[in-house]
This record gives structure tokens, sequence and C-alpha cells, in this order.
């Protein structure tokens, strides 16, 4: 509806409206609705059975409608604010099913698919050019020099480079202050979920070693990136350990 075809803007609005409306139904346990009825009927049963806090699902709307409306970014904080609803509800919904409410381990999870969100945004940011859209913030560009109508045209130039490998340094802190939490999730899940920060890293580590030349070349994992990720999540550590072994 928001990133594919040709359909204008108001279509792709329309389009969404239906589908709030259609979890608006969801919500209230009416009957599945006629468009989407293999999304809207599981989700139904979803909602009854593990009390979803449907706030969040409508925050994803939020954000899949500022795709239609915003193409840019004045600043860092403005970026954060759309990561709060195009990222950040994904893990609360997770943790709401792990049954984990407390507010230093929500905080952590924020991080974590912020970080997600921001290390693709710099991973696609040649496609997203592509599509008119510059996740990069104005703030960045005017501080380096950078003008967006010719710099950001899909050019490979130093100052890109560098801005992306600055991005990319913020959104590895991002990702760090989250990492605490694989610690508090157990099982299968916990090690999903450290795989799922390994990844991100490991996006991070590529984008590096392209010398943040993302808008030539979009990285991307491989098979052979699995054993390096696997080693890392199984041997992540909490801080305090880390602390007393360096000491």
């Amino acid at each position: 509806m928001v990133d594919e075809g040709d359909a204008d803007a108001p279509t792709r609005l329309a389009d969404l409206a239906r589908f709030r409306a259609s979890l608006e139904l969801a919500r209230r346990g009416d009957s599945t609705p006629a468009q989407w009825p293999e999304v809207f009927g599981p989700l139904k049963a979803a909602i009854a059975a593990f009390q979803l806090p449907l706030g969040l699902l409508s925050d994803l709307l939020s954000a899949f409608e500022q795709d239609v409306r915003k193409s840019a970014y004045a600043d860092r904080v403005e970026l954060l604010d759309y990561c709060t609803r195009s990222a950040n509800p994904v893990g609360r919904l997770m943790m709401h099913l792990y049954g984990i409410r407390d507010s230093e381990a929500l905080q952590q999870s924020d991080a974590i698919c912020t970080a997600l969100q921001l290390a693709n945004f710099w991973q696609d940011l040649g496609v997203d050019l592509q599509r008119g859209r510059r996740y990069v913030p104005q703030s960045d560009c005017n501080r380096l020099g950078l003008d967006p109508p010719t710099d950001w045209a899909l050019e490979d130039v130093a100052g890109t480079r560098a801005l992306v490998m600055e991005l990319t340094a913020w959104t590895r802190s991002i990702m760090q202050r989250g990492e605490p939490l694989v610690h508090r999730v157990r099982g299968r899940a916990g090690l999903e979920l450290r795989l799922v920060v390994q990844g991100g890293l490991r996006i991070l580590d590529k984008i590096e070693n392209l010398g943040g030349a993302t808008i030539a070349r979009r990285p991307t994992l491989s098979a052979a990136d699995v054993p390096v990720m696997t080693w890392r999540a199984l041997t992540m550590r909490p801080a305090w350990q880390t602390v007393v072994r360096e000491s």
C-alpha cells in the first residue's frame, strides 16, 4: 500500500484508512472485514487470546501514513519520533507476549528496534533515494555542508560517505543501549533476539567496511555471516561480567 506500485498518495492513504477501519472492527470483535480476511481473521483471534495492546498496531499504521505524507526529516529528533511508531511497537508487542512489562526492559526494546530501523535506513540509502525518501536528517547535512538536492541525488561522494559513517556510529551506540535485554528473554525467543541484535550489528559492520558508500552499493547479509553472528550471539555477556573480566 505504501511502497510498491504506481498509486498516487491519496489512493495510498485511502487504502490505509480502510485498513485502519478493519483494525477497529477486529478490536471490537465484530465480523471479519471483507477486505484482508487473511489478516484480520487471525488477528481478531490473537487480540482476544493475548489481549494485544491495539494502540501499538495503530502506531504502526501511523508510521505507514507518514511515509506517504513525509519524505524528509529536519533532524534526528524527528527521525527518532518516526522510529517510535515505525519500529518500536514491534518490540513492545513481543515484550507483551513474553510477559516483560517493566520500563527499563521496554526502553531497551525500543533501543534495539530503533537501531534496527536506522541500520535499515543507512543500508537502503540508495533504494530510498530512488523512491524519493531521504531519512538522513537535514541538520546533519547542513552541519557537513551537504546540499541534499545535489549531493544526495544518488551521488557517492566523500561528504555523503562521511555522514553515513557518523550515522552508523550513532546507530551502534543506540543498539548497545538495548543489548542488555537479551539476558532477560529466555529460551528460543532469547536466542532469536540475540541473533536479531547481531544481525543489525553485522549490517553496521558491513556499512563501515564499505566506508559508508551505501548510495553506490547496498550491503547485505549472506550465509557466510551466519557463523559470525551465531558465535557473537552465543557469547554475549552481561555488562557487569565484562567489567569484572577486564578489570
